[in-house]
């Protein structure tokens, strides 16, 4: 039996109160969403204490909804706990911390965010301007962080293929940036 079905069961059976099906669904993700979180935070303690919270959250809620894909909800409910933390985090963060030499004046901060906006504009432009192709593929690895073999799967098209067309599609952002 493949994972995905063997999750399926084990989700309902943990709707259905199974402590050992909760523990196992546990087991099974918790390397790959640390990998995942990893991704998004450089900070191994906060992503592993963000998977025990959201397993707690999973195992209190009420609804227990019926899920299709026990792996991409559980990758989906950490990418949004952790960027929950961190802007909860980042906003009670002070700018200067009164022993600096250096702060930021108001000018530098609306310098910075015009700065990230103009970059912002700009890669999307790029990315308007690949293939259809190009731009799946360039989506598929790098914002649904899916392996190699799965994109061929995904994109009905082999290894080699894949690996070249990311390459060009990379070469061609690089050109236009």
């Amino acid at each position: 039996m493949d994972h995905a079905k063997d999750d399926i069961l084990l989700w309902e059976s943990f709707r259905n109160g199974d402590r050992d099906a909760f523990a196992t669904l546990f087991q099974r993700h918790y390397d790959g969403l640390c990998r995942y979180g990893g991704k998004f935070v450089d900070n191994p303690s906060l992503v592993e204490d963000s998977i025990q919270e959201l397993f707690i959250e999973i195992w209190q809620s009420k609804s227990r909804i019926p899920v299709a894909s026990i792996r991409a909800y559980l990758l989906k409910s950490l990418k949004y706990k952790l960027l929950k933390t961190y802007r909860q985090r980042r906003r009670f963060l002070p700018i200067g911390d009164g022993h600096s030499a250096f702060e930021w004046s108001h000018e530098d901060r609306l310098i910075a965010v015009e700065r990230d906006a103009e970059n912002s504009r700009k890669v999307l432009n790029a990315l308007d301007r690949l293939s259809n192709r190009q731009k799946e593929i360039v989506y598929l690895k790098y914002f649904q962080n899916l392996s190699y073999e799965e994109i061929s799967e995904v994109m009905n098209i082999n290894y080699q293929v894949a690996r070249n067309l990311l390459y060009q599609a990379i070469k061609s952002l690089r050109t236009l940036l």
